[in-house]
């Protein structure tokens, strides 16, 4: 897996945003071969996260943009499993990534958010996106 002493960019340009999003597909690919089941139990709500392709996607293209919430992507299992219940929101009417949910939930851990996706077909739990709510300064 990697570790935060993996070299993460700091800044704001194109370069360090897109070795960001490679960092962050890259820890993916590895917690899912640590995670093969793609989904951790969470105490609070009492039922699993799953992590899917939208999970990655939408995470990388949001927390790529701050050097903050790439951090928070290393720490997915643990918010994963502690990240508590905050409110509950529905979709964004005409977003094509947020259709297949009935309703987001809002999950807070320390400083990261932890968006939730609740499916309509299935009411799975989707990790949805992950990022930091800390403050917007670089290191």
């Amino acid at each position: 897996m990697m570790t935060v002493e993996t070299i993460i960019p700091d800044g704001t340009g194109k370069e360090d945003i897109k070795a960001r999003e490679r960092i962050i597909k890259d820890f993916y690919a590895e917690w899912i071969k640590e995670h093969p089941e793609k989904k951790i139990w969470n105490i609070n709500l009492q039922d699993y996260i799953m992590v899917k392709y939208q999970s990655i996607n939408e995470t990388y293209n949001k927390a790529a943009r701050r050097y903050e919430s790439t951090l928070a992507v290393f720490r997915l299992t643990e918010v994963m499993q502690k990240a508590i219940l905050k409110e509950e929101r529905p979709t964004k009417h005409g977003d094509k990534n947020q259709k297949p949910y009935s309703k987001l939930l809002i999950m807070i851990y320390e400083d990261i958010k932890l968006t939730v996706g609740v499916q309509k077909s299935t009411q799975e739990k989707v990790q949805y996106c992950l990022t930091s709510i800390g403050s917007n300064k670089s290191k």
